[in-house]
């Protein structure tokens, strides 16, 4: 008999073209331009075909808005988890006090509950933002796990692109100072662990990187590979899979909307890397990166994940011990 695949996760972050708008500092924001209706249709065909259900992290100012709640409600009628993404998607949540945190996250929850009728027990911070502050906050809240770490050292890099592509004022550059982390982000655990705070325990999951080298290899990281050659981008991606298995490492494989859309559906982000690429050809990309993980491992959302890791014995950390910069 064949042995059982090993354990992995998928998810998605729903950030909505307003958010990304808002990060990169460009006019226009603030009146909420949204593409879910075109994206989240096209997103659960592609996991229908292939039985996939994984988590969606939803921002809260998308689901308190009316017109966004039966695109969303679709999202949880058709087996996915909801997680919380944050209100806002300021990606400077470590930059926020106490009390800016808890009615950040009460807003979320409330208005994703409203909209999908899910209350969210997985949170990823926007940017991958992190503190202690927010880590103890989700702990006194209930949350199951959190997901808002990502072992790379290409973080300053990816800023550094982030603000040469952007028009960004002094106080907009303070607020970024931090997004997509630093260098010493790059030797956190690749594997779940468990924060130790004041007011208890939290799982993290990270967001996985490549075992050893630590690059990236979530699915907006293998399209603009792939603008210089799909087949070394699914080659470099298949590599990845090997060295989680031969090293014992349960991949957290991370999505984005813009995955699915092509500069034919969407043609004011095309700051964001691979945005120069047509929707099928996109598609077409996506839909191999996913049957190889599906190949390689037995795909579950976040919360199955966390689920199945709070079975066993992790590592305990400190906030301060891999959360300072």
């Amino acid at each position: 008999m064949q042995s059982p695949k090993p354990l992995a996760s998928l998810s998605l972050d729903l950030d909505n073209k307003w958010s990304y708008m808002k990060t990169h500092g460009d006019a226009g924001w603030e009146r909420l331009p949204s593409y879910l209706n075109l994206v989240v249709p096209r997103v659960l065909e592609i996991l229908k075909k292939r039985n996939l259900e994984i988590t969606f992290f939803v921002v809260g100012q998308d689901a308190a808005i009316e017109s966004n709640q039966d695109v969303l409600r679709s999202i949880a009628a058709q087996g996915h988890e909801i997680g919380n993404h944050s209100y806002r998607h300021d990606p400077w949540l470590h930059l926020y006090s106490r009390v800016e945190l808890e009615d950040e996250l009460t807003k979320a929850e409330d208005a994703i509950e409203t909209a999908t009728g899910v209350r969210a027990v997985g949170f990823r911070g926007p940017g991958f933002s992190l503190s202690g502050d927010v880590i103890d906050v989700l702990t006194r809240r209930g949350y199951l796990y959190d997901a808002s770490t990502f072992p790379t050292f290409l973080g300053p890099l990816a800023r550094a692109y982030y603000f040469m592509k952007s028009r960004l004022n002094e106080q907009q550059h303070t607020e970024r100072k931090n997004l997509f982390g630093s260098l010493r982000d790059g030797f956190r655990p690749l594997n779940p662990y468990r924060w130790n705070c004041p007011s208890g325990t939290l799982l993290e999951i990270p967001v996985t990187t490549m075992p050893g080298s630590r690059l990236p290899i979530h699915v907006s990281y293998l399209i603009y590979l792939s603008t210089f050659s799909p087949v070394a981008a699914l080659a470099y991606f298949q590599t990845a899979m090997n060295l989680c298995r031969m090293s014992g490492t349960e991949p957290s494989l991370l999505l984005h909307p813009l995955d699915f859309l092509g500069c034919d559906d969407e043609s004011d982000l095309r700051f964001f890397p691979g945005m120069n690429i047509r929707g099928p050809r996109k598609l077409r990309f996506v839909e191999r990166v996913l049957d190889i993980y599906r190949d390689n491992f037995e795909v579950v959302s976040m919360r199955r994940h966390a689920v199945e890791v709070s079975c066993r014995s992790t590592p305990q950390f400190a906030p301060e011990a891999l959360l300072a910069r």
